[in-house]
Parts: structure tokens; C-alpha cells; sequence
């Protein structure tokens, strides 16, 4: 068994923690029941305790890499912070469970996360645990009435860059990405993660300390597209958004009720536009 560590595509001198596992296996042959021996990289998928001072939140299932972008991204989105300065610092401690992030918060953003008392446990995929009311339902604040063009063409060029761009995908074929393009399809960043929440809040994360205007661009995610995924794209202030896979149809609500541009579906050879046509663009301009 043989492990590998990817490098952290956040730039920062964060330690080196292995992304994926080799592990031995055996190719099964349908056509004639035969064995063969193989060997398969697996994604390391590990519980990271979010920790606020210091009562603990949030245990999800993640993958050990961008975690300072992860504790930026994923108080945001959840609204525990309102922006990338109200947290103080980030410390990442090891546990012999998994990890902690202890993320301590300026003192007012401490006072409301506490009065909060919401609690999530264990999810890779789940958005929405831990609530107890159906008013209590994740919901972004409305975005001014603000829009960008999204290009076919950016759309295209961004699905052809996208695979070369996944690099620990392309170790082990069993992690989610999300990328932020530019205007004409180039991938400025990039972050992937077992879980597609996560790997969306590692993205956010990661504009948020850049300061990224979030109209400068679109956001690009390779799973499927839920209502979370459109909440979280509408907290940081996106207003496109371009899936791999399909929408669901509170996705498509959501999108709509915010004005989100939503593009799903999306292949090589095209896509299904659900909100926003009338800011796709063809060609140099025209509609």
C-alpha cells in the first residue's frame, strides 16, 4: 500500500498531508470470471472537527488538503462570518480520529454563532443537517439585481480545460470539483474534495481570501447541482453557474428566485440552460 501527497493548490506553506491511498486489488473480467491482479488510488477521506471557541460544530467527512480555504469558505457559507476578516486565525491540530480546525472569530461573530446553537454531524453529502425546523432551511440573503454575460464559448473551453485541471480525480476517478473561470473560460482556481459541498467551500474559501469580485467570473462544479450548491454560489454573490451534472428542482427554484444564471448538464457538445438564457451568449455578442 502506497500513499501519495498532493500538492496544496492554495500556494501557502500549509503542511504536506496525503491526499490518496494505493491500494492492491484484484480486476475482475466479466466475460470469463477471471482475476487479475490491479492496484487502485483511493482518496484519503478523513473527519475534520470544525471547532468555534472552542465548543465543537461541525465534523465532516473531507479531504485533508485547502483547510484554511475550507474554515473561510465553510463559515461563510454557513453564515457564521459575514467576511474573510471576521475570523482570527485558523490552527489545524492532529487527533488520532482525524483533524481538528479550531477557527477562532471575532468576538461579535462568536456572540451570534453561539446564539445560533445549530449542529451538524458527520456528512460528505447531507446539507442540511442538523436543522430541526423546515424555517430553518438554508437561504442566502438576496444579491442585488446584478448580472454577467456567460459565453458558449467560455462555457466550452472551461469543460475542455476542467479534466487536465483535476488533479487528484485524475489519480482516483472518486473526487468532486469546483472551479472559478474568468470571463473567457480560463480556470483561475480550482478545489477538489470527496465531498461537493466541501469542495465548494474550499473554492469560496479561496476567492474570500483573494478577494475575488464575484461577478467576474463563473462558477464551474462537477456534481450534481443542489439547492446547496445554488446557496452557497448565491452567499458568495456568483450569478452563473455551470454544472457537470444535473440540477434538482429546488436547485432550479433557487436559481431562479436569485436571478443565478444556471447551466447544467454540460457536455462537450452542450448543455440545458434552466435560468438566466438571456445572459448566454453566442459568438462576440450577439444572443
Amino acid at each position: 500500500m502506497s500513499r501519495t501527497t498532493a500538492p496544496d493548490s492554495s500556494g501557502t506553506d500549509a503542511p504536506q498531508r496525503e491526499t490518496s491511498v494505493r491500494y492492491d486489488a484484484e480486476k475482475l473480467v466479466f466475460a470469463d470470471a477471471a482475476r487479475q491482479p490491479a492496484t487502485r488510488q483511493a482518496p484519503v477521506e478523513t473527519p475534520i472537527n470544525i471547532v468555534y471557541a472552542p465548543i465543537p460544530f461541525a465534523v465532516m467527512m473531507a479531504t485533508p488538503q485547502d483547510l484554511e480555504d475550507f474554515a473561510v469558505g465553510f463559515s461563510f457559507t454557513e453564515g457564521i462570518i459575514d467576511s474573510v476578516d471576521d475570523i482570527r486565525s485558523v490552527a489545524i491540530e492532529e487527533d488520532e480520529a482525524g483533524l481538528k480546525l479550531i477557527v477562532a472569530l471575532a468576538s461579535d461573530k462568536l456572540q451570534r454563532h453561539l446564539a445560533r446553537g445549530r449542529n451538524l454531524a458527520g456528512r460528505t453529502g447531507c446539507g442540511v443537517c442538523g436543522i430541526d425546523d423546515l424555517s430553518a432551511l438554508p437561504r442566502a440573503a438576496m444579491t442585488p439585481d446584478t448580472s454577467v454575460d456567460l459565453r458558449v464559448s467560455a462555457v466550452e473551453h472551461a469543460l475542455v480545460a476542467l479534466p487536465d485541471q483535476q488533479k487528484l480525480n485524475q489519480m482516483t476517478g472518486a473526487v468532486h470539483a469546483a472551479a472559478w473561470c474568468e470571463p473567457d473560460g480560463t480556470i483561475a482556481a480550482i478545489r477538489e474534495d470527496v465531498g461537493r459541498h466541501n469542495a465548494l467551500d474550499k473554492l469560496v474559501g479561496h476567492l474570500l481570501r483573494r478577494k475575488t469580485d464575484p461577478l467576474s467570473g463563473f462558477l464551474l462544479i462537477t456534481s450534481r447541482c443542489s439547492f446547496e450548491m445554488v446557496e452557497k454560489a448565491a452567499a458568495f454573490g456568483a450569478r452563473a453557474m455551470v454544472a457537470v451534472s444535473a440540477p434538482t428542482s429546488l436547485a432550479i427554484e433557487r436559481a431562479r428566485a436569485y436571478g443565478i444564471t444556471l447551466v447544467a448538464v454540460a457536455r462537450h457538445d452542450g448543455a440545458l440552460v434552466f435560468n438566466g438564457g438571456e445572459h448566454v451568449i453566442a459568438g462576440d455578442g450577439g444572443a
